[in-house]
C-alpha cells in the first residue's frame, strides 16, 4: 500500500528538484528520503526519477504520479479541516505564496484572520509572482498574494486587496527635499533595488525605460530589508511599496517621498484555486478579506 508520507516526499523533490533540499525539508535525511523513493518505485514497478550523478528530471510516469499525489495530499488535507469544521472548529495550516512587495500588508491580514480564527496557523513564503501561479497550480500553496494583472482567473478565484503604490527612501543627507518628487529625480540617487527577475524591479525598469531614464543601481536584493538598511546607513535611495513604510513607520535617517509624474499603481489581490469544496481554512481568509471592504 502507497503511504502518504511517500506522496509527500514525491511532491517535495518534483518542487525542489533536488534531492538534498527535498529532505531537508521533509526533516528526514538524504538516504533515508533516496530509499522510500526507490522503494515507491519497486512497489509500482516503474522508474519515477531520471537519475544521473545529479536530478535529472522526473520520468513520463513520474510526472503523471506526481499530479495525482498532489491531488491525493489536498483531498486529505481539505477532508481532516472538514472534518474538524463540523465539529464546529476550523484549524489547520494555511499556506502563503506572497511577493515581496505585499509581506507588510500580509501581516496585517494575517492578524485579522487569527482574531476570527485563532486555530488556523499560518505560513508566509515569500516568492516571484510567477512561483504563486506555479505553486497555486501545484496545490503546494492554498493561497497567494500576488498582483492582480499576473495572475489568471482560468480555475483561479482573485479577490481585490489594494492599489500599490511607491515612495523613494533616501537618506537625509542626500536631499533636503520633502514634497512629491518626479520619477526622473529618483534616477538620479545611487539605488538599491530589488533582483531583475522580481515583478517590482521589472515594474520600476519599466516606468524607467518609458521615461527615458538610467537609473543608478548600486546593490540588488531578494527584498526590501536590506535595501531599507542600506537607506538608513545613508549608502542609498530605494523605492519601496508605500504600505511598507506605513506597517513600519519611520526610519531614522532617512526621508519617504512619493512619486509623481507619473503616478504609478498595481493592484494587488489574493488568489486561491477554485476548488468544491473549498478548504475550510482558506474559505475563513476569504471571508476576512471580504470583511475589510
Amino acid at each position: 500500500m502507497i503511504e502518504l508520507r511517500d506522496l509527500e516526499l514525491l511532491s517535495a523533490l518534483a518542487r525542489h528538484r533536488h534531492f538534498a533540499k527535498a529532505a531537508e525539508d521533509c526533516g528526514i535525511s538524504q538516504p533515508a528520503f533516496s530509499m522510500r523513493i526507490r522503494n515507491l518505485e519497486d512497489r509500482l514497478g516503474v522508474s519515477i526519477v531520471k537519475r544521473a550523478n545529479r536530478f535529472q528530471g522526473l520520468t513520463e510516469e513520474g510526472e503523471m504520479i506526481v499530479r495525482r499525489a498532489r491531488r491525493i495530499l489536498l483531498d486529505t488535507k481539505a477532508l481532516e479541516q472538514e472534518v474538524l469544521a463540523v465539529k464546529g472548529e476550523i484549524t489547520g495550516t494555511l499556506v502563503l505564496g506572497v511577493i515581496p512587495t505585499a509581506l507588510a500588508f500580509t501581516g496585517r491580514l494575517v492578524r485579522r484572520l487569527h482574531q476570527a480564527h485563532p486555530k488556523i496557523v499560518p505560513r508566509i513564503d515569500s516568492m516571484s509572482s510567477a512561483t504563486i501561479q506555479k505553486r497555486l497550480d501545484e496545490g503546494t500553496i492554498d493561497a497567494g498574494v500576488t498582483y492582480g494583472d499576473s495572475i489568471g482567473t482560468d480555475l483561479r478565484s482573485v479577490q481585490p486587496l489594494y492599489e500599490e503604490t511607491y515612495v523613494l527612501l533616501v537618506p537625509e543627507h542626500m536631499t533636503s527635499e520633502t514634497g512629491p518628487i518626479p520619477w526622473a529625480r529618483v534616477a538620479e540617487f545611487p539605488l538599491s533595488m530589488l533582483e531583475p527577475q522580481m515583478q517590482n524591479r521589472r515594474i520600476l525598469d519599466r516606468i524607467f525605460a518609458e521615461l527615458g531614464l538610467h537609473p543608478q543601481v548600486v546593490a540588488e536584493s531578494s527584498g526590501f530589508t536590506a535595501s531599507m538598511v542600506m537607506a538608513r546607513e545613508g549608502l542609498a535611495a530605494t523605492v519601496v511599496p508605500r504600505v511598507l513604510v506605513r506597517a513600519l513607520g519611520n526610519l531614522k535617517g532617512t526621508r519617504v517621498l512619493p512619486l509623481i509624474a507619473p503616478e504609478v499603481s498595481k493592484p494587488i489581490c489574493l488568489a486561491t484555486l477554485t476548488r468544491d469544496p473549498e478548504l475550510p481554512t482558506v474559505a475563513a481568509l476569504r471571508r476576512v478579506v471580504t470583511s475589510l471592504r
